[in-house]
C-alpha cells in the first residue's frame, strides 16, 4: 500500500536518509522542517502517517502533535532520543501510535510505521465499538424511559408498551428509539 507520509525533522541529513528508505517502497513523503505550526501544516497535507523526528520534544511540540492527529485522525510515530514519564505519558494521552526511544533509525522506520498504523487501527475500531455501544446503551434506556410513560399512561405491560413503541415507529418509518424519544420529550413538555 502506497501512503503519503509526513516527516517532521529539523535536521535535512536525517530527514534524506529516511527518506531515502521510504522512497523505493513507493511512499510519497513530505519534510516539514519545524514543529511549529505543525497541525495547520498536517491538516492542510492531508498524510495517511504523520513520523515525528525530535530529540528533546518539549511539551509544546506535544500539544501541536495532538492537534496535528486530528485529534486522533491518523497515526503518528514519534521518535526521541531521550525522554521521561511525563513526556511519554502525556503523548500517548494526545494519541501517539508509537513512541520510539533512541531516536529515527532508518532501518526500523517501515517496520515502525506498519506498528504504528496497526494500532491506530486498533484503537479506531476500539472507539467505534465504544461509541456504538454507547449509543446503544442510550438508546435502550430512552425506549425504557419511553416504556415506562406507556405503562402509567395506558395501564399496559412492558411487552405491550414495546410493542406500540415498535408499531408506532414502523407506521411511521422511524426507528424505536426515535419514537421513544419524541415521546420521552411530549411527555416531559406535559408534566
Amino acid at each position: 500500500m502506497k501512503l503519503h507520509i509526513v516527516i517532521v525533522e529539523p535536521d535535512e541529513a536525517r530527514a534524506k536518509l529516511v527518506i531515502d528508505c521510504l522512497l523505493p517502497l513507493g511512499h510519497q513523503v513530505t519534510v516539514i522542517g519545524e514543529a511549529s505550526g505543525l497541525a495547520r501544516r498536517v491538516c492542510d497535507i492531508v498524510p495517511d502517517i504523520v513520523l515525528i523526528d525530535m530529540s528533546n520534544p518539549s511539551r509544546d511540540t506535544l500539544e501541536e502533535m495532538a492537534l496535528a492527529s486530528g485529534p486522533k485522525e491518523r497515526p503518528v510515530a514519534f521518535f526521541v532520543d531521550r525522554t521521561d514519564r511525563d513526556l511519554t505519558q502525556q503523548a500517548i494521552e494526545a494519541g501517539v501510535s508509537a513512541y520510539v526511544v533512541d531516536g529515527l533509525q532508518p532501518d526500523r522506520v517501515a517496520s515502525v510505521m506498519d506498528a504504528a498504523i496497526a494500532r491506530f487501527q486498533m484503537f479506531r475500531r476500539m472507539r467505534v465499538e465504544l461509541e456504538t455501544t454507547r449509543r446503544a446503551l442510550e438508546e435502550r434506556k430512552l425506549i425504557d424511559r419511553a416504556k415506562g410513560i406507556l405503562m402509567k399512561a395506558r395501564g399496559i405491560g412492558e411487552e405491550d408498551a414495546y410493542a406500540l413503541l415498535r408499531k408506532t415507529a414502523m407506521d411511521q418509518g422511524r426507528k424505536v428509539a426515535e419514537v421513544a424519544g419524541a415521546l420521552v420529550t411530549a411527555a416531559g413538555l406535559l408534566s
